[in-house]
């Protein structure tokens, strides 16, 4: 080896040892001191606090609306029971025999109480209400017989069932125009 090519290789290995040197006494210029290592921990407990109260008010929230409507599917599929107990005693009112319609309007009763008591509600729609398509379904339009109606509810086909907040069946109405 020539003594010039000795020369670089000093060279290149100095400046590697200078860099080196430079780049440790710029770590221990940077070095975090204890209060500012409590004070990231603290920062990094508070927040990780705070995502856990969030993520509890949260589920308490799921649990609660899951309460309330946990029995949904169930009383999706007996709201046509109870329709065809109305339209059975609309049918029976008709007849004489006055035993079998206080018997049917008991039994008619005890199912709409007990459906009560878990959280259904009956949307209460009468003829002359104003038509909101948030809350009825308008299944027809016909010509208003009167102007008052128009806009409004002229009929109700099917009644519209709430359980809790949240309307599981929206009552079926005709509109006028």
């Amino acid at each position: 080896m020539s003594t010039e090519e000795n020369k670089k290789e000093e060279e290149v290995l100095k400046k590697e040892v200078e860099t080196q040197v430079e780049e440790n006494t710029e770590v221990e210029a940077h070095k975090p001191t204890i209060e500012e290592l409590l004070q990231t921990e603290k920062d990094k407990y508070l927040r990780l606090f705070a995502e856990f109260e969030n993520y509890k008010k949260r589920t308490t929230r799921e649990r609660i609306e899951l309460f309330k409507t946990a029995g949904q599917d169930l009383m999706t599929s007996l709201l046509p029971v109870m329709d065809d107990f109305d339209r059975g005693l609309t049918e029976i009112k008709k007849t004489k025999d006055k035993e079998l319609l206080k018997g049917m309007q008991l039994i008619n009763d005890k199912l709409k109480k007990t459906l009560e008591q878990k959280g259904l509600t009956l949307i209460k729609v009468k003829a002359g209400d104003v038509f909101d398509a948030d809350i009825h379904e308008a299944i027809t339009q016909i010509p208003a017989p009167t102007d008052k109606l128009k806009g409004k509810v002229i009929d109700c086909i099917e009644n519209g069932y709430k359980l809790g907040d949240k309307i599981i069946r929206f009552p079926k109405v005709v509109i006028g125009q």
